[in-house]
């Protein structure tokens, strides 16, 4: 008797410890407004993809606040980054929406890294990703064995970006001629350049963000796919040249995985440190419950945005076992990407 006095008495204590918990994230988030800051410009396949998400996250946020979509690109997400990082605020009503490769740039540039994406409190990615080099229907390059042979001109954002990696790893690593114009503000713009011929393609792009922005150019043969970038190959792109594939060594392929490692994070979402903990959990349930929402699986089939979402808890695992990579590759990968 005694016992169960005991059992029934820790209940007694404890469901309502619980309860008010949840009660108290409710009672914090509601009539709250809740920012997703891209650090992509507006209009690009990462802005699309944020906007989408956002407009059923807050219906499965305890309190359901506004949710809210900002833009600060810069510095391939580092700029929107580095802010919330140092300044916050604290408290789960700014979420950060960046670029795949953040960890990765963090860790391959020089000197003191403006913050530690290991602490940063990841609440989920909406896909894992396959990028894809295009070019323009007239340029002098129409196939991958081509870039071996004659320069392709290609546009980029900023180092960090897959545009500019993929492409100076390529050239590193495989041989390939690819001569980077970086500096563009984001997809929209590469493409303005592309038609304006300014450039005569893209190094590496999101293949679900091709499909998302120019659909109608696939269709009409306006460019071409002439390498995918991902550890497995696509499905959908079953004959377009694998360049993990092309790698001859297991050096090689060390190298080419630090770099592409980004796409298994795909589209991430993140918290600053310092968030409390129950406020980061329930804003993790409910980024995977807004993964099998019916209206945003519906809006993101209409958008052509993929949806293979990762949890939060994965996503810091890939991040910590990225930022664990052995020094003599990160070295190789850093010297291959520095612009000569």
């Amino acid at each position: 008797m005694k016992k169960l006095w005991l059992a029934v008495s820790t209940l007694l204590v404890t469901a309502p410890a619980h309860a008010q918990t949840g009660e108290d994230v409710g009672a914090f988030f509601k009539g709250k407004v809740v920012r997703i800051i891209v650090g992509v410009a507006a209009g690009s396949g990462y802005d699309i993809n944020a906007r989408a998400f956002a407009r059923r996250f807050g219906a499965h946020i305890p309190g359901n606040p506004t949710v809210i979509v900002q833009n600060q690109p810069g510095a391939g997400s580092i700029t929107m980054t580095h802010s919330l990082y140092k300044n916050g605020p604290f408290d789960g009503t700014a979420i950060g929406a960046s670029f795949g490769g953040l960890p990765t740039t963090v860790l391959l540039q020089p000197g003191t890294p403006p913050f530690d994406p290991v602490k940063l409190n990841w609440i989920g990615s909406t896909n894992r990703e396959t990028h894809v080099t295009y070019v323009w229907h007239t340029a002098p390059d129409q196939s991958f064995a081509d870039v071996y042979k004659k320069e392709l001109v290609v546009g980029a954002q900023a180092p960090g970006t897959t545009q500019f990696d993929f492409p100076m790893i390529a050239n590193s690593i495989l041989g390939t001629k690819f001569r980077v114009v970086s500096g563009y503000e984001g997809t929209p713009q590469i493409h303005s350049a592309m038609e304006a011929g300014e450039i005569q393609g893209n190094g590496a792009t999101a293949w679900t963000s091709l499909k998302a922005l120019k659909s109608n150019w696939l269709s009409e043969k306006k460019i071409k796919v002439i390498a995918q970038w991902s550890l497995r190959k696509n499905p959908e792109l079953p004959d377009v040249p694998s360049v993990y594939e092309a790698a001859k060594s297991e050096p090689d392929k060390q190298a080419l995985r630090l770099v592409m490692a980004r796409l298994e994070t795909g589209r991430p979402f993140f918290l600053p440190p310092n968030v409390p903990a129950e406020r980061i959990d329930a804003l993790r349930r409910a980024f995977d419950e807004t993964m099998k929402d019916p209206e945003f699986l519906a809006e993101a089939d209409r958008l052509k945005l993929d949806v293979d979402p990762l949890n939060g808890a994965e996503v810091a695992d890939l991040v910590k076992d990225l930022m664990a990579t052995p020094p003599d590759v990160v070295t190789r990968v850093r010297e291959a990407l520095t612009p000569h």
